[in-house]
């Protein structure tokens, strides 16, 4: 099974969201079957086979999260991001601003799943492969 090495290995390569479907490939390639990244740290729980969990501690200090999510707003950031006008700190605070609280991948779907606070799902997203 991975470790939450290898994986903070493949994550050091992403260096924008354009970086993002190359870095979803490697871990896929290492087992991890989806993973649920928080914004609020950054801590994220990767999972894999026989309830096997690797977890990767908090990343940054605590940043809030807005009660009410503007998905609108979201969605043109995200689009920047993508495009790899933004890095992954800036993403960070624009995710807790516009009040996204975490996103959940799922390799075998390739989805990418963005949610509020509430755990209503903002945006669904299909993954590049």
């Amino acid at each position: 099974m991975f470790t939450a090495e290898q994986i903070k290995t493949a994550h050091a390569k992403v260096k924008s969201g354009a970086d993002f479907p190359s870095y979803v490939k490697e871990i896929k390639e290492l087992g991890v079957t989806h993973y649920e990244a928080y914004v609020t740290d950054g801590h994220i729980n990767y999972h894999g086979a026989n309830n096997y969990t690797a977890k990767v501690p908090a990343k940054y200090d605590p940043l809030v999260i807005a009660d009410i999510s503007k998905g609108e707003e979201f969605k043109a950031e995200l689009v920047a991001h993508q495009q790899g006008k933004t890095d992954f700190l800036t993403f960070i605070k624009m995710c807790a601003a516009f009040g996204i609280e975490k996103w959940e991948i799922y390799m075998d779907k390739m989805t990418c799943t963005y949610f509020d606070k509430a755990g209503n799902e903002i945006l669904v997203e299909q993954i590049p492969e």
